[in-house]
């Protein structure tokens, strides 16, 4: 079995009462609401792949002000061939501020459209697990920066 990992870098954004999402396109077209950011590129920093992404997937500069915690999540998928993959996705999740630009889709990539959406009205979303779990370190900020491990199955 092929081993993964995927190291990523993910903001929570929240003012007025709402938090910035992302809405994720699956390969098989489902859409899930997510926490904008995404995975490193080599040899990037973590603070500057949530700087990157978020702008990618939303349009706004965003300042990560505080680093919440990390999240780790493991899962085995299928591969071409009959083949399978042990992949660990390990989460870098971060506050963040929006300081600039304006709300936009992004075009092209991994996501198809960025919104505000109110605190209260998250739970009734399609969305990963990422959500709750960043949600999850916002509220709690635990002292060691890991939320408890509560989560639905991750993309």
């Amino acid at each position: 079995m092929r081993e993964e990992l995927r190291v990523a870098a993910y903001a929570v954004c929240v003012r007025d009462g709402q938090v910035l999402l992302a809405r994720w396109v699956a390969r098989d077209g489902a859409r899930r609401w997510t926490l904008p950011g995404g995975g490193m590129e080599h040899g990037e920093d973590p603070y500057d792949t949530v700087v990157r992404e978020a702008e990618e997937e939303t349009g706004y500069a965003v300042e990560p002000v505080t680093l919440l915690g990390l999240d780790s999540i493991r899962r085995t998928y299928p591969r071409p061939l009959g083949s399978h993959a042990d992949f660990q996705g390990l989460r870098i999740v971060y506050e963040g501020r929006v300081t600039g630009g304006e709300l936009r889709h992004e075009t092209g990539g991994s996501t198809d459209m960025a919104a505000w959406h109110d605190l209260a009205a998250v739970s009734g979303l399609e969305r990963v697990g990422l959500v709750d779990v960043g949600l999850r370190l916002w509220r709690e900020r635990p002292a060691a920066g890991r939320a408890a491990p509560e989560r639905a199955e991750e993309t």
